[in-house]
C-alpha cells in the first residue's frame, strides 16, 4: 500500500475507533476525521484540490438535475451499465433528505400525532398487554418504512412506558420487539433506515427498488419476528397482565388527549401523506429525495406558522431546536473520511480482495456481503459501515459484471439494517429505544437485549440468505 492509503486507513480507523468507544458525540471525531481526511487529500492525492473538491460536491447544488431531472429508474440503469457511479464523497442527497424528514417528523410530534396514534391503537386492542406487544411492532415496522427508526423508537418507547405504568407491566421485553421490529421494518423501503438511504441515493435507486427487492424478506421476517419475540415473551407478560386485571378504558389515557391543536394535528397529517406519496412515486415524478425532504420541511414550517397565531414563531424556533443536528454533522464528517478512503484508491483495493475471495461468484459474493455487513453492524454502528461499503460494491460489481450491482447492493442493506438488531449499539433505533428506558428507570443490559435480540438477528439473516440465492442465483 501506498503512503496515503496507509494514513487515510489510519485516519479512518481511528474514527472509527472513538464512536465505537461512545465517549463524546459521533459527530466530534467524524468532523476531526474529516478535517484530517481534508489535509491528507491536499497533501499527498495527485491533484488535490480537484480530488477534494469531488469528495466535498458543493456543485451538486448547482445542478438542475440533481434536484429534478431524469427519472431515477433511468439514472439507475445508466450507472449500471456504466459499472456503477462516479466517486462518492459527501452524499448531500441523504443529508438533505434526512434534515427535512427530521424537521417534519418534529412538527408531527409537536402535533401530538405519534402519540395519538399510539394510544388509538392500545384503545383498539382493549389495553391488553399481548396484543400490545404484537400490535406496537406491527406499528413499529410499518412506520419505519417511512419514517426514520430512530424517530419511531423515540416516540414508541416513551408510549410503552406510559402504558407500562399504567398497566403494570415490564416495559423492557415490548421495547427490545420494537426496536428489532423497527429496524427489521426499515430495511423494506429506501427511507426506513439511514443505510438504505445512503445506499439508494449513491446508486439513484428508487423507493420502488427497496420495496420491489427488499421488501418481500423484509415483511416475511417480520412475520418470523413477531412469532419469535411473542414466543419469547408470552409467559412474563401473561403473569404480569394476570397479576393486574385490567381497568375500566376510561381510566387509561384517550387518544384525544394527545391533539392540543386540531388543525396543526390535521395539516401534519397531510403533509406526511403528502410526502409518502412523494417518495413512493419520485421515479415518475423526477423529484430526487433530497428535493422531497426540502419540501417535507417548508411545509412543516409554513404550517407551524399557519395554526398557531402569535405563539406561531416560537412554534416554528422549536421544531427547528429539535431537529439532531449533530447527527447531520456526523454525516458530514463520515462521507469526507470515506471519501478519503475512495480518493486513495482504498476502497477499490478492498473491492478486489473480495472478488478474489468470491472467485468471481455471485452466491459467495452475497453470501459475504450478507454475513460480513450484519456482523459489523452488530459491533459497530451501521451508518458508517453502510456508507463504507457503497463504494465497494459499485467497484465490485465492476468485476463480477454490472449485473451484479443490485443483488451486492440489497445484499449490503439487508445486512446492516438486520444485523444491527443484534446488540445496542448495533443501530441507531437500537441506542434511542436503550437510552429511553434507561432514562424512565428500565435498564436494559447487554446480557438480556443479546439474550433475545441475537438468536432472532442469526434466524432472519438466514432467512434472507436464503432468498437472496433463490432470487438472483
Amino acid at each position: 500500500m501506498s503512503l496515503p492509503q496507509i494514513l487515510a486507513i489510519i485516519v479512518f480507523a481511528g474514527m472509527f475507533i472513538a464512536i465505537m468507544r461512545g465517549k463524546m458525540h459521533r459527530f466530534v471525531p467524524a468532523l476531526i476525521g474529516a478535517a484530517v481526511t481534508a489535509v491528507l487529500i491536499l497533501a499527498l492525492v495527485d491533484n488535490g484540490p480537484r480530488s477534494l473538491w469531488d469528495v466535498l460536491r458543493f456543485y451538486d447544488f448547482v445542478d438542475a438535475q440533481w434536484w429534478y431531472g431524469k427519472h431515477a429508474a433511468e439514472a439507475a440503469s445508466e450507472a449500471a451499465s456504466n459499472g456503477g457511479p462516479e466517486i462518492g464523497g459527501v452524499n448531500w442527497q441523504t443529508m438533505i433528505f434526512i434534515g427535512g424528514m427530521m424537521v417534519m417528523v418534529e412538527g408531527m410530534g409537536a402535533a401530538g400525532f405519534f402519540r395519538w396514534l399510539c394510544l388509538l391503537v392500545a384503545k383498539l386492542v382493549k389495553y391488553r398487554v399481548i396484543p400490545i406487544l404484537i400490535t406496537f411492532m406491527l406499528l413499529s415496522g410499518f412506520l419505519s418504512m417511512f419514517i426514520d427508526s430512530i424517530t419511531v423508537m423515540l416516540f414508541l418507547a416513551t408510549v410503552t412506558v406510559e402504558l407500562a405504568r399504567l398497566l403494570k407491566f415490564d416495559p423492557v421485553p415490548v421495547i427490545i420487539a420494537e426496536i428489532f421490529a423497527s429496524n427489521t421494518g426499515g430495511s423494506a423501503t429506501m427511507s426506513g433506515d439511514p443505510p438504505n438511504i445512503i445506499i439508494g441515493t449513491h446508486f439513484n435507486y428508487t423507493f420502488a427498488d427497496f420495496a420491489a427487492n427488499t421488501g418481500p424478506i423484509a415483511w416475511i421476517s417480520m412475520i418470523v419476528v413477531v412469532v419469535l419475540f411473542y414466543f419469547f415473551f408470552r409467559k412474563a407478560l401473561t403473569k404480569q397482565a394476570a397479576d393486574n386485571p385490567p381497568k375500566s378504558p376510561d381510566q387509561y389515557p384517550q387518544p384525544r388527549e394527545a391533539i392540543h391543536n386540531r388543525r396543526l394535528f390535521l395539516l401534519s397529517t397531510a403533509i406526511f401523506i403528502l410526502i409518502v406519496v412523494l417518495l413512493v412515486t419520485h421515479a415518475q415524478t423526477g423529484l430526487s429525495v433530497g428535493l422531497i425532504g426540502c419540501i417535507a420541511a417548508a411545509l412543516t414550517i409554513a404550517a407551524g406558522f399557519a395554526s398557531r397565531g402569535e405563539a406561531s414563531h416560537a412554534e416554528v424556533l422549536h421544531i427547528m431546536k429539535g431537529v439532531d443536528w449533530r447527527t447531520l454533522l456526523f454525516f458530514f464528517g463520515l462521507f469526507v473520511c470515506v471519501g478519503g478512503l475512495e480518493a486513495t484508491g482504498v476502497l477499490e483495493m478492498l473491492a478486489e480482495r473480495i472478488g478474489d475471495a468470491s472467485g468471481s461468484s455471485l452466491i459467495i459474493a452475497m453470501t459475504f456481503i450478507l454475513w460480513i455487513s450484519a456482523f459489523a453492524s452488530a459491533i459497530v454502528d451501521n451508518i458508517p459501515f453502510a456508507a463504507t461499503m457503497r463504494s465497494v460494491i459499485g467497484t465490485l460489481a465492476q468485476s463480477l459484471g454490472p449485473t451484479t450491482q443490485q443483488p451486492l447492493a440489497w445484499s449490503l442493506a439487508l445486512g446492516t439494517d438486520i444485523g444491527g438488531n443484534a446488540t445496542p449499539i448495533g443501530a441507531s433505533a437500537n441506542v434511542v429505544g436503550t437510552a429511553i428506558a434507561e432514562k424512565e428507570g428500565y435498564r436494559i443490559s447487554w446480557g438480556r437485549y443479546c439474550k433475545y435480540a441475537i438468536p432472532a438477528t442469526l434466524v432472519v439473516v438466514g432467512l434472507c440468505n436464503v432468498y437472496l440465492v433463490l432470487r438472483y442465483a
